[in-house]
């Protein structure tokens, strides 16, 4: 399986991606992998290689190109994770908005890849996934979302409230004990999908908590992830590969 490094042009400098496609000269349908707060790790990796396994070109952008601390070890205490919570909060809809369309213009003149795209984000990214299938409605065709946090927010720009623009379909996974994921996320969001016409399926995982898919976190569900990975896969099957 080809895997290599690579450095995407965006607005405010360069992002380094890591890359991840079956052998082979495609085309392939392109999924996005849009990381979690904790930052670029073989983690991640293993997760792309897992997605290009399947037959997707899978990008995983490195979305803290713009810091000088990049990854964070959760093992060092408070203070790490202080710090990885401030670099989390640099980013913004706008900032990640722009360096989407970065990265859907580079897969776009990719030859080995073709046809509408697809995108999974975990916790950080849960509400950037949603975001990006509303800005660009026209090129992503399936998005997950894993344990999302900030999808339903007051605030203007909340993801939520773009609902009526969301042309793909949805899959969005909870955890079912979340600190980080109100209790009114997802009635909210189901109100909010239904009333924009989306297609979506909303799963709350029973016994599991936020990070039940990683398997470098104590709260790793295996079950559960597998049947994350299944149904996402069910879906990209269904609307990129269709």
């Amino acid at each position: 399986m080809p895997e290599f490094q690579v450095e995407i042009a965006t607005g405010d400098g360069n992002a380094e991606c890591f890359a991840a496609h079956p052998a082979g000269d495609g085309p392939f349908p392109p999924v996005i992998l849009y990381m979690d707060v904790v930052g670029i790790r073989e983690e991640l990796r293993d997760f792309a290689r897992r997605i290009a396994g399947e037959g997707y070109f899978c990008l995983l952008p490195d979305m803290f190109y713009r810091e000088e601390q990049r990854t964070f070890d959760l093992s060092k205490g408070r203070e790490e994770m202080e710090r990885m919570f401030a670099t989390g909060r640099t980013l913004t809809f706008e900032r990640v908005m722009r360096d989407t369309g970065a990265w859907l213009a580079y897969l776009d003149d990719n030859p080995v890849v073709s046809g509408p795209a697809g995108a999974i984000g975990y916790c950080m990214s849960g509400r950037y996934v949603v975001a990006a299938t509303a800005s660009f409605p026209e090129r992503f065709g399936a998005v997950a979302s894993l344990y999302g946090v900030g999808i339903v927010t007051d605030a203007d720009d909340s993801p939520h409230r773009l609902a009526d623009r969301i042309q793909g379909e949805l899959y969005l996974g909870f955890a079912e004990e979340d600190p980080y994921v109100l209790e009114n996320v997802v009635p909210d969001l189901r109100e909010a999908l239904d009333s924009g016409g989306v297609v979506y399926t909303i799963e709350v995982h029973p016994g599991t908590e936020h990070g039940f898919c990683f398997p470098g976190r104590p709260s790793y569900d295996k079950a559960a992830a597998e049947r994350v990975w299944d149904t996402v896969f069910d879906l990209y099957k269904r609307r990129l590969k269709a």
